[in-house]
């Protein structure tokens, strides 16, 4: 280990106690997560089915530039 692996944890710490501290406070206005069109939901009697595709998308492109506007900016 080296002092590059304790800066990456410390900004994974700092990253995810932002994300609780946004679910804590906008909890009431993120109801739209998980809800937009080309999500699949399938619901019937005793079965229910949800895949909330277009929203991974969303996350995995905003999660990839947040990487990549990282590396740029440390290394």
């Amino acid at each position: 280990m080296n002092s590059d692996t304790g800066k990456w944890i410390i900004i994974t710490g700092l990253g995810v106690i932002l994300i609780g501290v946004i679910i804590y406070f906008f909890h009431d206005k993120l109801h739209w997560i998980g809800r937009l069109p080309g999500d699949i939901r399938i619901e019937k009697e005793n079965f229910r089915f949800y895949f909330p595709i277009t929203t991974m998308i969303i996350a995995s492109l905003i999660l990839s530039l947040l990487i990549y506007l990282i590396k740029k900016i440390f290394l």
